[in-house]
């Protein structure tokens, strides 16, 4: 009888967006905080970086226990991981350069505050080449999320507010906490799908186990 072996490119694959989602959340709470002007910048960071640092153990989790697993994949397999990290690359350069282009043009213009939304806007954009690439739906979610809190936040909110003589840069903060907030989330979603990757694989290795004594 033929099984589908879960080969350990798969869960590397995943702890990476894992430890991607930690790195990225932590970086999106940052400008949050940034935005807040010093409100609240200890605890903040301290609970940032918390949350950071226990989604990037949760990768590096899955990739000690994904050593278990088999590195053997047939050609097909094998074929497929390979364009799919040409293809991540290229989508994750492209994201770059947007960045860094949208940066130039925002600095150049004098509109730097717009630089925050925008950058949401282009991260969340790439979220969906990734979803079909990888075939993860929840980035479809993440993507649509993100490109509608830059969106919602560019139509509705005020670039600013001043509260008790204290200014708040209001995109970057309400940007920057809710693209961290997404990205979290996704992280803990990720990790949950390659925890059950395996024990998929750990209940095929003990019925693998009682096939042969019997």
């Amino acid at each position: 009888m033929s099984q589908t072996i879960i080969p350990r490119a798969a869960v590397l694959g995943i702890a990476s967006g894992v430890i991607f989602m930690a790195f990225f959340g932590t970086l999106w709470a940052g400008i949050g905080i940034r935005g807040l002007q010093g409100w609240g910048f200890l605890w903040l960071l301290t609970l940032s970086l918390l949350v950071g640092v226990i989604l990037l153990i949760g990768g590096i989790v899955l990739i000690m226990k994904s050593k278990r697993l088999s590195n053997k994949m047939v050609e097909g397999d094998s074929h497929g991981w390979k364009r799919r990290n040409m293809w991540f690359g290229i989508i994750f350069g492209l994201e770059g350069v947007l960045i860094a282009a949208a940066s130039a043009i925002c600095v150049s213009t004098n509109h730097l505050d717009l630089f925050v939304p925008v950058m949401a806007l282009i991260v969340g954009a790439h979220f969906f080449p990734l979803a079909h690439l990888f075939q993860v739906k929840i980035y479809y979610i993440s993507g649509s999320l993100l490109c509608l809190l830059s969106a919602i936040t560019l139509l509705t909110l005020p670039v600013r507010v001043t509260w008790e003589n204290h200014q708040i840069v209001v995109w970057w903060t309400s940007v920057g906490f809710g693209s961290a907030l997404i990205l979290w989330v996704t992280g803990v979603s990720v990790w949950l799908k390659g925890h059950r990757l395996l024990n998929r694989a750990g209940n095929r290795s003990k019925e693998d186990d009682v096939t042969f004594r019997l």
